[in-house]
C-alpha cells in the first residue's frame, strides 16, 4: 500500500475516534509509516522539533500513546523503553503474524508463524483473548557493525 494511502487511512481512523486534525498529528503519522520500524518517541520529538520548535515531547508522547490504543500504531518496549510503530494492518498486512524486532535500529521482520496453536493445546477449556509475540535481537546490518 502507498504511504500517502496509509496515512490518509490512519487519519481517517484518528477522526473516526474523535482525534482532532492537526499537521503536526498527521507528522507524527506519516513519519512512522516513512520509517517502518519501532521508534522511540526521544526520535520524533527530535525530527518534530527541527519543524515545529518548541514541539513538547510529553505531546508527541501523549499521541504516540493515543495512536496505539485505538490501533493506528503497534508499541512495544524495547530496553525500558516505549517504542512505536505504524500498524501492520494499516500497511496492508491482512493476516495473523508476529515480529522479530532489531534492539539497535528497530527494524522489523515479519514472521508468519504462531506458537499460539502449541500454548492452546497446553491449556484445556481456557480461552486465549489476546497474544503477541516478539523476538529480539540484532538484524544483519545492525550484526555488520557490532
Amino acid at each position: 500500500m502507498e504511504n500517502q494511502t496509509m496515512v490518509k487511512e490512519a487519519v481517517h481512523q484518528m477522526k473516526d475516534y474523535g482525534f482532532k486534525y492537526t499537521k503536526k498529528r498527521e507528522a507524527i503519522i506519516s513519519y512512522l509509516a516513512q520509517n517502518n520500524r519501532y521508534v522511540a518517541a526521544k526520535e520524533l520529538h527530535d525530527f518534530l522539533n527541527q519543524k515545529y520548535s518548541g514541539i513538547s515531547y510529553d505531546t508527541i508522547y501523549r499521541n504516540l500513546r493515543d495512536f496505539s490504543t485505538i490501533g493506528i500504531l503497534e508499541d512495544t518496549e524495547l530496553d525500558g523503553e516505549m517504542k512505536f510503530r505504524f500498524n501492520c494492518s494499516l500497511q496492508g498486512a491482512e493476516h495473523h503474524h508476529h515480529h522479530f524486532i532489531c534492539t539497535v535500529c528497530g527494524k522489523t521482520k515479519e514472521l508468519t508463524t504462531c506458537p499460539m496453536d502449541f500454548f492452546q493445546d497446553q491449556l484445556p477449556g481456557c480461552t486465549i483473548e489476546d497474544h503477541r509475540f516478539e523476538i529480539f535481537g540484532h538484524c544483519e546490518n545492525c550484526q555488520k557493525i557490532a
